[in-house]
């Protein structure tokens, strides 16, 4: 059943790694026939974007070189999170992945 539910949410975790866009198309995808592979890496991406607007905030208002370096660690995370989506994981991404389920678990 496990194997089930990730070949059927597959593609649409993989979709919503794909900017914002992607991340509305992946969630009108999922929103008819709930798929709990796709959601968890729905909200993945909805956390790393969320954070991806804040650092760019902070590259604009409060330093570049801290925005820069923040940028540079939410791509590592994005890279994570793709890999796994691919791989048919639910692999977290590494220092907030726990918040991102909890805070977006309406999802």
């Amino acid at each position: 059943m496990k194997n089930n539910t990730v070949n059927q949410g597959k593609s649409i975790a993989i979709i919503s790694y794909f900017w914002w866009i992607g991340l509305i198309i992946a969630f009108i995808m999922n929103n008819n026939k709930r798929n709990s592979f796709a959601s968890f890496h729905i909200r993945q991406m909805t956390g790393l974007l969320l954070l991806n607007v804040a650092a760019s905030l902070i590259y604009k208002y409060i330093g570049s070189t801290t925005g820069m370096l923040l940028g540079l660690g939410i791509f590592v995370l994005w890279i994570i999170g793709l890999i796994g989506a691919f791989q048919g994981e639910e692999k977290r991404v590494p220092l907030l992945g726990d918040l991102f389920q909890d805070w977006f678990k309406g999802i």
